[in-house]
């Protein structure tokens, strides 16, 4: 595997964690608390491989432009600034809603997991769709 492999291993595991957010928010609604807590964990490892593999690409191969200089370029960068903004401010969040799970502190975890997750998908999904635009089009 080399360098540019890597951006198609991020979309993909991006792909592979909103699976897991939406499957995991679904089975807690039904009230499989257990299924639940194991996908998310999935998912917040996935993320965490993501986030290692995005790191290491950007750190050897820099900031990659976009392409493209036609209607996309406002549609990409109108997704892509948000997405990094809310990708970087939501990882705090993301500690703080698995720590108050572990803890049992569900009413907590409950209340801050209703603005989290929906942010975490958000991100997860524009950041395949960052992909595709950059690297597919």
């Amino acid at each position: 595997m080399s360098f540019t492999d890597l951006p198609a291993l991020n979309a993909t595991l991006n792909t592979i964690c909103a699976v897991l957010l939406s499957v995991g928010y679904f089975q807690i609604r039904k009230g499989n608390r257990d299924t639940h807590k194991w996908l998310m964990l999935c998912a917040l490892g996935t993320a965490v491989l993501f986030l290692a593999s995005y790191l290491i690409y950007h750190y050897n191969v820099g900031s990659v432009p976009y392409p493209h200089h036609d209607w996309t370029r406002p549609v990409y960068f109108t997704i892509l600034i948000p997405h990094v903004i809310l990708a970087a401010l939501n990882i705090p969040f993301i500690i703080i809603i698995v720590l108050r799970a572990y803890r049992g502190q569900f009413e907590q975890h409950r209340r801050l997991a209703r603005w989290v997750w929906p942010v975490w998908m958000f991100v997860s999904i524009t950041g395949i769709v960052v992909y595709i635009m950059l690297y597919q089009l």
